[in-house]
């Protein structure tokens, strides 16, 4: 299969200069290099710019290349090409450009447990007051038979004789670059440096088993719905020694049948009859901290908007305690006895366009006989 033109691989035309070459290279190795790209093709795309960039880096190799192409009439560009036991690999390009980001975690350092997330449903006042409960979840611990090691009772854990305890193999490869090398993870240990000749009979060897655990819980007052709450040490065990990970709860608020919570306001539609917005009341509010006496003044509208400073939540992050909001709403009475009908066309007839000279008494009497007195 003949050879892509270099500037092609590069995607460079010929009148790129030294900088636009390196660039160009540069991007390609990061998004080619095997340790990153695992892609099937992914090493032959990452060799075919390595070796344009070895060319066209060069002034002397450009001038050959821009003369005869991929026909080479000094075998090699002056000794390009040829497997002078360099030992170039891909971790050496890679580090030159990028400050050897190729280098490997260490399979047998310490490293934190995985964080576990629950989705936990209260209702309304209890996110409103908080409270102490008690959840159980499935979750990961050491193995007690093994304490963790993943061997037979009895047994333990062996080096690794493939990759030496490193997790790591070096595969070595003659190509028109030099030697490449290329580290992978080992495969007869998985990456972990170690081998389990006996397996442990209750984990199979992977050191770890599911279980149920009770984990008490403390729902913060005043959360609301969709806050998380994080318990430490209570997520998946450690890697090697590492800490256990973080329990994350998330919670789901039930509605009320009376409050809408927004922040840490509360808001009631309180509804009034005709007579109570007309000529006042003082009525039995209830709130989240308990009832309390409001006093409607004589004439309040449907819409008009009450506050009860400080009976509202609690912020959960101790900032103060919210308002209730209560709205009034006047309902009309649908059915009205001959009597109710009477007084009200009585009233009509009297009130008129003139609000201001609505008689007290008739609203007294209309108050009466609503109430059935």
């Amino acid at each position: 299969m003949s050879k892509r033109d270099y500037y092609d691989v590069l995607g460079l035309s010929k009148s790129a200069s030294k900088d636009e070459i390196r660039k160009a290279y540069r991007g390609l190795s990061k998004k080619y290099h095997p340790d990153l790209n695992k892609a099937a093709d992914a090493e032959e795309k990452f060799k075919e710019a390595t070796e344009a960039y070895e060319v066209l880096s060069d002034d002397a190799k450009k001038a050959n290349y821009d003369q005869f192409g991929h026909t080479d009439p000094n075998q090699g560009f002056g000794g390009f090409g040829g497997g002078g036991g360099d030992g170039f690999g891909f971790e050496d390009i890679f580090s030159t450009f990028f400050g050897g980001n190729s280098r490997r975690r260490d399979p047998n350092a310490p490293r934190k447990g995985d964080d576990l997330q629950y989705s936990m449903t209260i209702d309304f006042m209890e996110a409103v007051f908080g409270k102490e409960t008690e959840i159980e979840i499935p979750k990961e611990e050491n193995c007690d038979t093994c304490d963790g090691s993943g061997a037979k009772k009895g047994t333990s854990p062996k080096t690794c004789t493939h990759c030496g305890g490193s997790g790591q193999i070096s595969v070595t490869q003659n190509t028109p670059l030099g030697q490449m090398v290329n580290r992978r993870s080992c495969p007869h240990c998985q990456g972990t440096g170690k081998i389990i000749p006996e397996k442990c009979t209750t984990c199979h060897g992977a050191g770890k088993v599911t279980k149920r655990k009770k984990i008490k819980v403390t729902i913060p007052e005043g959360v609301d719905d969709g806050q998380q709450l994080r318990v430490t040490g209570q997520g998946e065990p450690g890697h090697k020694g590492g800490p256990a990970g973080d329990l994350y709860i998330v919670f789901r608020v039930k509605s009320h049948e009376k409050f809408i919570r927004e922040d840490d306001d509360i808001y009631l539609e309180l509804s009034l009859s005709y007579p109570q917005a007309a000529l006042g009341d003082e009525i039995e509010v209830p709130t989240v901290q308990g009832s309390v006496n409001l006093k409607i003044p004589a004439g309040t509208q449907t819409g008009t908007r009450f506050r009860l400073k400080g009976k509202g939540v609690k912020n959960v992050h101790g900032r103060g305690i919210g308002d209730q909001h209560v709205v009034v709403k006047v309902v009309t009475p649908k059915k009205m006895t001959e009597k109710q009908k009477e007084l009200m066309r009585e009233f009509a007839a009297i009130s008129g366009n003139t609000p201001e000279e609505y008689s007290s008494s008739l609203f007294d009497k209309i108050k009466r006989t609503i109430k059935g007195d």
